[in-house]
C-alpha cells in the first residue's frame, strides 16, 4: 500500500514499501505473520441466496448510507499532485491494486486521522467537496480502480465506498461485464 499526496521526495523502491496505515492496524490487533499469501480465487464467489434476510438487510443498509454519503458535503485533504510541486492533488491511499479517496465526515474525523498519523501539528489543507461529486467525478478522473475511504481512521466508523457498479460509474467499475468499459 502507498500513499500519494503524503510528499514524501525518496524514490520508490524495487519492493513494495510497508505503509504507515500498516504500522497503524498492527498497533490495533495482535500481530499475525500470515500463513500463506491470500490471492483471489480463480472462480468466482458465488452470490448469496436473493431472500437471505439477513444479506438483504446488509444491503439496505449499505444502500442508504451510499444515498446519505451521495447528498452530504465531506472533507477531502489535499496532498502533493502529480507534476508541479505547487499542484495539490486528492488525498489517496493505494491497496492492493485500488486507489481510495480518503474523506472525512467533518473536522473531529479529519483530526483523528491525522492524529493516528502523528501529523496533528502540522497544516491540513482541505476541500470540502460533495459526496456525489467523489463518486461520479473524482472516481472518473483518477485512471485507475478507484473508490471512496469515508473516516478511515475511525475503525469499524468508517465506510469504504468500493469501485463496483452501483456505487461508483459503471464504466470504472471493476465488476463490470467485459467489454463494456473503457
Amino acid at each position: 500500500m502507498s500513499e500519494h499526496g503524503g510528499g514524501s521526495s525518496e524514490p520508490p523502491e524495487k519492493s513494495v514499501p510497508r505503509s504507515r496505515l500498516a504500522d497503524y492496524a498492527d498497533m490495533a490487533v495482535p500481530h499475525q505473520e500470515p500463513t500463506e499469501r491470500r490471492s483471489l480465487p480463480s472462480e468466482p464467489i458465488p452470490a448469496p441466496e436473493p431472500d437471505d434476510p439477513e444479506v438483504e438487510g446488509r444491503r439496505q443498509r449499505f444502500t442508504e448510507l451510499l444515498e446519505e454519503f451521495r447528498r452530504t458535503p465531506v472533507l477531502v485533504p489535499l496532498g502533493e499532485g502529480p507534476g508541479a510541486d505547487d499542484q495539490r492533488g486528492l488525498l489517496t491511499a493505494d491497496w492492493e491494486g485500488v486507489r481510495f479517496i480518503l474523506a472525512f465526515s467533518n473536522g473531529q474525523a479529519l483530526a483523528r486521522y491525522a492524529q493516528a498519523r502523528g501529523e496533528y501539528r502540522r497544516e491540513w489543507v482541505y476541500q470540502t467537496i460533495l459526496g456525489e461529486r467523489l463518486l461520479d467525478v473524482a472516481v472518473l478522473a483518477a485512471g485507475v480502480p478507484c473508490g471512496v475511504a469515508l473516516d478511515c481512521a475511525d475503525g469499524q466508523d468508517g465506510v469504504v465506498f468500493p469501485p463496483v457498479r452501483g456505487v461508483v460509474p459503471d464504466e470504472v467499475a471493476v465488476d463490470r461485464e467485459e467489454g463494456d468499459g473503457i
